[in-house]
């Protein structure tokens, strides 16, 4: 039926490899997340010209999607624990693919904006449940692998998008930066379909809690909106300090709701566990520091005189560095160093690139190569620090676990672009090395926050109870 999950074939299940497959599968949704994040961007002047379009319009191309999937992550997190995640996940990709499509027949912008805005429905239904799916499939001992190949799938996305999107626009055009979307999604529907497992512990949901949703929603669009506005919208300031406003007092409607809520959207119990709280400061910091140097280099560069080919070569070293710690991170440390050891190390790694990034001259070469080490902190420091959260939530509450995982990042994703486009928006003209300084100070401010955080992280993380 459609609303049952499906057994895997039992020459799927009976195999020692099964949870490789399930993995894989969640690398879909990964890699298609990623992709579609950095791929859009390279659109916008298509998008401008099409549409008679200022780039303040074009923008919520991106601001309704972040919008929509930060707020839906831990709500549908939650009922993914209830009615199962493998279902969850399919729809997700369905109504993902099916957006896509509609995305890139979008004739306004207007109809493109609310077809991402279904879009990002069906992301959240994906990312909330891909952490969670590998939590519940992948054998203990090697859940912190199974977690660095997925964030090696998603660097590899992020490290695709720019060059893949300037391919398609200046070839067959900007609908199919939407449309390349429809292929993966079918072929990430059927595999999954086969290969991954059904929910075996669940957390009924009496009722859903509507109210908490509604206010969740508040806070994070206002928040989103005011960080967007200081960073160079055209918006007054007395609505960003309403925005400002209004996100504060949404959150804490939010917090009060969730204590007094017989069926809470999320129970608050969960953040106090020892290695949860440091745990998603840590991975929102991480994201900011991966984002931020994506929306900062190609600025300094181009302005500097290189040529959008040799920003993009530059610019990948950071995923590259990325997916290739997040990988090989786990064969090349000793068993011996345990998560926490192996966040404070990613997290000094990163610091030490970031600050040489203060010291060193802007020329492609040093960028390149402390993009890299850049990469490398960071590629070590996020499969720990999503495993020691993962490990420490109940195995009934993984899709929550995870949604909160997946929001921390957008909202740090979200954080670092913004942060660094409010430095250059405030930088005056001719002030790049300025307007740069301070974008790398605020970095090594967040990577500081990361080693605090896995200080503060307990020795010994366990599954929750």
């Amino acid at each position: 039926m459609l609303v049952r999950e499906r057994a895997r074939p039992e020459v799927v299940r009976n195999r020692p490899d099964a949870w490789r497959l399930a993995v894989a599968t969640v690398c879909f949704g990964a890699f298609m997340g990623q992709l579609d994040a950095s791929i859009v961007t390279l659109a916008y002047p298509s998008l401008r010209a099409r549409f008679h379009a200022p780039l303040a319009g074009v923008e919520w191309v991106s601001l309704g999607y972040l919008i929509t999937l930060v707020a839906l992550l831990v709500p549908v997190g939650r009922l993914a624990d209830a009615r199962g995640r493998k279902l969850f996940y399919l729809y997700g990709f369905v109504v993902f693919t099916a957006a896509s499509a509609a995305c890139g027949l979008a004739p306004s912008l207007g109809a493109l904006i609310a077809f991402r805005v279904v879009q990002a429905a069906g992301a959240a239904m994906l990312q909330a449940n891909s952490v969670a799916l590998i939590a519940t499939s992948a054998p203990r001992e090697r859940m912190r692998a199974a977690l660095g190949v997925q964030a090696a799938a998603q660097a590899l996305g992020l490290a695709l998008g720019p060059t893949v999107g300037a391919a398609l626009v200046a070839t067959i055009g900007w609908r199919w930066v939407f449309g390349i979307n429809v292929p993966i999604g079918v072929v990430a529907v059927v595999a999954g379909h086969f290969l991954l497992p059904r929910t075996r512990s669940r957390t009924p949901v009496p009722a859903f809690d509507w109210q908490g949703l509604g206010r969740l929603s508040v806070a994070t669009t206002s928040l989103l909106l005011a960080v967007s506005a200081v960073s160079g919208l055209p918006v007054p300031p007395w609505a960003v300090a309403g925005l400002f406003a209004l996100a504060a007092g949404a959150a804490a409607a939010f917090v009060r709701r969730q204590r007094r809520a017989p069926v809470p959207l999320l129970d608050l119990g969960l953040l106090r566990l020892p290695a949860v709280g440091p745990g998603l400061l840590g991975a929102l910091s991480g994201y900011l520091v991966l984002f931020g140097p994506l929306v900062l280099v190609p600025v300094v560069l181009v302005r500097a005189g290189g040529s959008e080919l040799l920003t993009g070569v530059v610019v990948s070293a950071l995923p590259a560095g990325f997916a290739l710690a997040a990988t090989g991170a786990q064969r090349l440390l000793p068993p011996a160093v345990a998560d926490r050891g192996r966040c404070l190390l990613g997290a000094a790694v990163t610091g030490a690139a970031l600050l040489g990034m203060l010291l060193a001259p802007v020329t492609p070469g040093w960028t390149a190569l402390l993009l890299a080490l850049l990469g490398l902190g960071l590629g070590v420091f996020t499969p720990a620090n999503n495993t020691m959260i993962m490990r420490a939530f109940p195995v009934a509450a993984s899709g929550t676990g995870g949604g909160l995982v997946n929001m921390t990042r957008g909202l740090g994703t979200a954080l670092g672009v913004a942060l660094v486009t409010l430095a250059l928006h405030l930088a005056p003209p001719g002030g790049v090395a300025p307007a740069t300084h301070r974008a790398v100070a605020v970095l090594l401010a967040a990577a500081a926050v990361m080693l605090l955080a896995a200080w503060l992280s307990p020795r010994r993380a366990g599954r929750g109870r």
